[in-house]
C-alpha cells in the first residue's frame, strides 16, 4: 500500500480510511513505514492516522517526551479529533502514555507495543557508532527476533541519522528525557482501557516490562507473540493486527469518560 503523506501546516501525517480513529505514534528511530501492515490492514474499517513525530527537526530545548506530548496535543486539536484509539511502539507508547493521563478525556483505548516509561535496553545498551555501518545494522537487527527483518532500506536510514550531527543531539536528549521520566507511579491512575502487545522475544523492552505494565495498569490485558522482538507491527503484523481486531471488536461500545 502506498501511502500518502499528507502536509498541514508543521504537520506531516498519514490519514488513511474512514470511521473510527486509530492514532498511532511511532519510536525514536521509527517512521510512517513501520506501521504499514496495520493501516494496510485497519484503513478498511477504520480512520488510521498517524503523524511524523518531529524527533530530528524539534528545537532542542524542546527535544523530550514532554515537547513530543505538546506535539501530539497540538495535532490532535488541528485535527478535531477525539474518542481515539491510541497506539504507540517503543517511545511512541511512552508519549501515548504521558498523553493519555494529560487527556482522558480524548482516549478510548490505549495500545502499547514495546513501550518506554519503565525500562528500556536502548539500541541494546549502546548509542550507535557513528561512521561503521556494520554496527549499526547489528544494532538494528537486534531490534527484531528475526535480523532479517532490518531492510537495508531501514539500516541506511538510521545510518544517516546517526551521522548527523543536529540529528544526534536531538537523539540522546529525548532518550535521557525518556530515562529519567519513570512511569510507574503514574500509570496506575490511568484508566483507559489498554491493550499490550508484547514480543516474547524482545531485548530492548523485555517481556518482564510488559508483564509489569500489566500488574501496574488495572484496565489492561497483556498477550505476547513468540519469536517477536521490539517492533511486533513489523516483525508479525498478521498476528499483531489480529490480536488488536479482536481486542478492538470485543470493546467496540465503550464511550469515553467525561
Amino acid at each position: 500500500m502506498n501511502l500518502q503523506v499528507r502536509q498541514e501546516g508543521e504537520f506531516q501525517y498519514i490519514d488513511e480510511g474512514q470511521g473510527e480513529v486509530l492514532l498511532l505514534l511511532h519510536g525514536l528511530f521509527g517512521a510512517l513505514s513501520n506501521w504499514n501492515g496495520v493501516v494496510d490492514h485497519f484503513s478498511r474499517n477504520y480512520r488510521v492516522i498517524i503523524p511524523l513525530m518531529p524527533i530530528y527537526e524539534m528545537a532542542l530545548h524542546k527535544a523530550g517526551v514532554p515537547g513530543l506530548v505538546n506535539f501530539v496535543e497540538d495535532f490532535v486539536k488541528l485535527k478535531r479529533l477525539t474518542d481515539m484509539t491510541l497506539l504507540g511502539n517503543s517511545l511512541g507508547g511512552h508519549v501515548a502514555l504521558v498523553y493519555t493521563l494529560k487527556n482522558p478525556n480524548k482516549v478510548k483505548r490505549l495500545v502499547l507495543t514495546g513501550s518506554s516509561g519503565l525500562f528500556e535496553d536502548s539500541m541494546g545498551g549502546s548509542f550507535p557508532k557513528r561512521g561503521n555501518y556494520d554496527y549499526v545494522k547489528e544494532r538494528v537487527g537486534y531490534t527484531f527476533y528475526d535480523p532479517a527483518t532490518a531492510t537495508q532500506e531501514l539500516v541506511d536510514e538510521v545510518f544517516g541519522i546517526t551521522n548527523s550531527n543536529s540529528k544526534c543531539l536531538r537523539i540522546i536528549a529525548i532518550a535521557k528525557s525518556a530515562q529519567r521520566h519513570n512511569m510507574a507511579k503514574d500509570i496506575t491512575s490511568i484508566e483507559v482501557p489498554t491493550l499490550l502487545i508484547w514480543g516474547l522475544n524482545d531485548t530492548i523492552t523485555p517481556p518482564l516490562v510488559g508483564y509489569e505494565f500489566n500488574r501496574l495498569m488495572k484496565n489492561s490485558e497483556l498477550h505476547f507473540i513468540d519469536k517477536c522482538g521490539h517492533a511486533p507491527m513489523m516483525e508479525h503484523p498478521d498476528k499483531f493486527n489480529s490480536i488488536l481486531e479482536k481486542y478492538l471488536v470485543r470493546t467496540s461500545q465503550l464511550t469515553t469518560s467525561t
